[in-house]
């Protein structure tokens, strides 16, 4: 899966070469309120109960989005492939984007406290099959990157039949549970699923399920945007006779009208220095942006920052659930492909980024590994401040994502309005080639990450 942003690699030589990048610490800014949705609408199920409502769902969301003027990505009844495709090409348009929405309609589920969305191709016998899903994380970090409002909705919480067949094969410490697990909205996100966390929503007997017809209700009206979304759950709530209640996590600064005379926008202000009186006074909102990018390095950077604090022993748990993740990772991916040995070894890794516009540039160094195919590559700066790590598994066709996460270095690299040492994450597409011999290198004209094998 991938959290992208705007990242692109193909064609090192055990190379890999880095386009499309503008700097990962520096942005341009895009044009005033431009706004990006992703709408899906998967019923047409090959392997489960097959669901009337999201075609429709999906087609007539997709619409009310082009009213308000969102620039719409649209998939109905996707395969892996296409959802996949389809997700890559929103994860680039919200970060140019100063809105960004994503819209599902469609069977999903949780396992482990994970949300997964479901194409209409997966089939789920155990847990390897989960890796045919689209994490939600991934796309809560794709919306991260929008410049003022993000806005996640799930119309998604039906029974799902398949949740019993994985239950049944899970191990004992496995959790599969009820509809959907709670996400918290990170700073400047509003998510809205269409009933609360652990519960199931119904279908409905009309041309849209009850969440959406209420959505569509709203969604055009010229209400603050925060207004639109409780008037949406208050509907849902009463139609279904107070049988449902749809979960709504706001975290917004200002208000913001999609319909309306006024327009204001509810970028996060830059954090303000902690107060000596109360070290945990910065605690929660730290906690939320950690929370939202998911990673081992966001959740270690709260503890470090805030070890004795609210959110201190729930950013423990979440290392640690992490860290066995990553233990057993290696025997996971060895055992999904062979031949991944091939690109063992140890690597010099360069990341190079020429200036663009007011963006200065910066070259960077790391050291590399990649044992039993799994790639690790990381440089640590001072303090926790300036780190980056990429890692990933490399099949035997050398095509591959990796995951590359830090924190924000110094003040001329970081993003607008962002500290030093504050979190970030984004997703890099990889095709290692064998056919080139050893230390040769590829090298791109803009921005790029060169690896050499020793």
């Amino acid at each position: 899966m991938r959290a992208l942003s705007g990242f692109h690699l193909s064609g090192f030589l055990p190379g890999l070469s880095l386009a499309l990048l503008a700097c990962w610490l520096c942005v341009v800014p895009a044009s005033a309120d431009t706004r990006v949705a992703l709408v899906i609408g998967n019923g047409a199920y090959a392997s489960t109960a097959q669901l009337p409502n999201p075609a429709h769902d999906a087609e007539d969301v997709a619409g009310s989005l082009k009213r308000s003027g969102f620039e719409v990505l649209q998939g109905i009844d996707l395969r892996q492939a296409d959802m996949q495709d389809l997700t890559i090409r929103f994860a680039r348009a919200a970060s140019r984007a100063d809105v960004a929405l994503f819209y599902y309609s469609g069977h999903a589920m949780q396992y482990n406290g994970v949300n997964y969305l479901m194409p209409v191709d997966a089939m789920l016998t155990d847990e390897a099959d989960l890796k045919r899903f689209v994490r939600v994380d991934d796309i809560v970090n794709d919306l991260q990157q929008a410049k003022n409002l993000r806005i996640l909705v799930l119309d998604s919480c039906r029974d799902n039949p398949l949740a019993e067949t994985l239950k049944r094969s899970a191990t004992r410490a496995a959790s599969v549970g009820r509809g959907l697990s709670k996400v918290e909205a990170p700073r400047g996100t509003i998510v809205s699923f269409s009933t609360q966390s652990g519960q199931t929503a119904a279908d409905g007997t009309g041309r849209n399920s009850p969440y959406t017809t209420a959505f569509l209700k709203h969604i055009e009206e010229p209400q603050e945007i925060g207004d639109v979304f409780r008037d949406i759950s208050s509907d849902v709530y009463d139609s279904s006779g107070k049988t449902q209640l749809p979960e709504l996590s706001l975290s917004i600064i200002g208000k913001f009208y999609l319909n309306g005379p006024v327009s204001v926008t509810v970028a996060p202000a830059a954090p303000q220095a902690t107060p000596k009186a109360d070290p945990c006074a910065a605690a929660e909102a730290h906690w939320k942006a950690a929370d939202g990018i998911g990673t081992l390095g966001a959740y270690e950077d709260h503890l470090a920052r805030f070890p004795n604090c609210i959110f201190a022993t729930l950013a423990r748990a979440r290392v640690e659930g992490l860290k066995q993740k990553t233990a057993l990772a290696p025997a996971a991916g060895n055992a999904r492909v062979g031949g991944s040995k091939d690109f063992d070894g140890n690597w010099d890794v360069t990341l190079n980024c020429q200036a663009t516009g007011k963006a200065q540039g910066f070259t960077r160094a790391l050291a590399a590994t990649v044992t039993n195919g799994v790639f690790h590559a990381e440089v640590q700066g001072p303090s926790g401040v300036n780190r980056l790590e990429i890692d990933g598994q490399i099949p035997a066709d050398g095509k591959t994502t990796l995951s590359a996460r830090g924190t924000t270095g110094a003040s001329t690299y970081t993003l607008n309005n962002v500290a030093p040492g504050s979190p970030y994450a984004f997703t890099v597409d990889a095709q290692f080639d064998r056919s080139r011999g050893s230390g040769k290198r590829n090298e791109a004209r803009a921005c790029n990450l060169v690896f050499v094998k020793r």
